[in-house]
């Protein structure tokens, strides 16, 4: 019988590796949810938009996180381990779904109204996103809205920082000019 730990929230990489050596892996799993759920979701969601399809893509995200856990190595951080599953998971989805980014403006809006408040440049900033191809809408969102360094990126979607400048570089170009198209 393994040893239980006590119900403490965990808050490094360090105590989450000695939960896994120690065999307890459901535990270390409870608090990698409890620790990245959320981040991991806003990160999902500003890419896929829609609250139950990112809600979906999040699921897949921790069902492949919770069986890849013992065999991760603790060579890089875990949340860049996590970000790159739910990366991974965001670009299948939208691959499956190129559907979804045929619908009007108008009928997205209808159908998930909470994420837009109404503001035209919301709408079209927003709009603009969705028009870019699958990576350059990950590479913008993961720059321009989460901040993240171009080192890091580079681990997460195991791509050069000189081809992910470029990818940010021509998305930004490309939403400056839906802009200007849809806001004038």
């Amino acid at each position: 019988m393994q040893p239980v730990l006590s119900k403490k929230y965990v808050n490094s990489d360090k105590e989450l590796q000695k939960l896994c050596d120690s065999g307890l892996y459901r535990q270390a799993f409870e608090e990698i949810v409890q620790l990245y759920s959320k981040r991991l979701y806003w990160h999902i969601r500003k890419m896929v938009l829609v609250h139950d399809d990112a809600d979906d893509v999040l699921q897949n995200t921790l069902i492949k996180a919770w069986t890849g856990l013992p065999g991760f190595r603790w060579e890089s951080q875990l949340f860049t381990w996590l970000y790159r599953i739910a990366t991974n998971e965001v670009l299948t989805f939208l691959k499956k779904n190129k559907a979804l980014t045929r619908i009007p403006l108008e009928e997205r809006l209808e159908a998930d109204a909470p994420l837009f408040s109404g503001d035209r440049i919301q709408e079209a900033l927003q709009e603009a996103i969705r028009r870019l191809p699958a990576k350059q809408r990950l590479v913008f969102t993961m720059r321009y809205f989460e901040e993240i360094r171009y080192e890091d990126m580079s681990q997460i979607l195991g791509t050069s920082v000189g081809s992910l400048k470029a990818s940010y570089h021509h998305a930004f170009t490309k939403v400056q000019k839906t802009l200007r198209e849809l806001l004038l």
